[in-house]
């Protein structure tokens, strides 16, 4: 770390010192690089029954060219799940004997993570972990407390169900309107927040009502949320897509009972 910081300072010193012989947009682009290497990030994946694309999705994170740690738990997987994590002696594994919840998988991570920012990744391939980069550099550029990747500011994202987008639409509308925000993307899987900040909310889910709490929390503390728009490639229910009605009814009731409680 103090060499990247040496090497990042002296081509600095270079730079403006006859700024005319090196080429400004490669710099800004090789600065952006040296920068994000100053933070630590923790990356929580809860798991669950996803031996098809938990290979490729650990990869894509090992791979990822930033000072982090990866935290994945698994939930009581019936498949193939554990094996898979326990061949990867690069991450921390963590083992449910029963199938808790998104939300319970996430608390039991953020309880081992020691990184200067928090962020969830799912273990499907719906999120491309190269936009936790881009995330990361927000973070950093403007000492944010939280950081969300909207897949609504990128109009080549794409749509499962249609009643999901709306879903969506709404829930993002009723969390603006009870808290006071002003975000696009509520049920968003990419929600970067500061570690200290997000251990701070004593978070109670236990399953997919993770991110109208954290949401709700974050408006109530008058947390400032930046976005950044994020590629999204959606899978279908036959393939393994989780997510029922039932969960947005759920969505929208912790949304209305965090605006009247703690």
């Amino acid at each position: 770390m103090a060499l990247v910081n040496y090497l990042y300072t002296k081509a600095l010193e270079m730079f403006h010192k006859d700024s005319s012989r090196y080429d400004s947009l490669l710099f800004d682009k090789l600065s952006n690089c040296m920068y994000i290497c100053q933070m630590r990030l923790s990356i929580i994946v809860p798991v669950y029954n996803e031996e098809k694309t938990l290979s490729e999705i650990l990869d894509r994170l090992v791979n990822l060219p930033l000072d982090c740690e990866i935290i994945a738990i698994d939930d009581g997987s019936s498949d193939n799940s554990p094996a898979i994590l326990n061949s990867y002696t690069s991450i921390t594994s963590i083992c449910h004997s029963d199938n808790k919840g998104k939300g319970a998988a996430i608390r039991t991570g953020l309880e081992a993570v020691a990184g200067d920012y928090t962020v969830i990744q799912d273990a499907d391939l719906e999120y491309d972990p190269n936009d936790i980069i881009k995330m990361l550099q927000t973070a950093e550029r403007h000492n944010a407390d939280a950081v969300f990747g909207s897949r609504i500011h990128n109009p080549e994202s794409g749509i499962s169900y249609k009643r999901f987008y709306w879903g969506g639409k709404f829930l993002t509308f009723l969390a603006n309107l009870l808290y006071d925000i002003s975000i696009s993307d509520e049920s968003t899987c990419y929600k970067m927040v500061r570690t200290t900040l997000l251990k701070s909310l004593n978070l109670s889910c236990e399953r997919f009502e993770f991110c109208p709490e954290l949401v709700a929390k974050l408006g109530k503390r008058s947390i400032k949320i930046f976005e950044i728009p994020i590629s999204y490639t959606p899978r279908k229910i036959h393939e393994g897509k989780k997510i029922r009605w039932t969960d947005g009814a759920e969505a929208i009731w912790t949304l209305i009972k965090f605006r009247f409680r703690n």
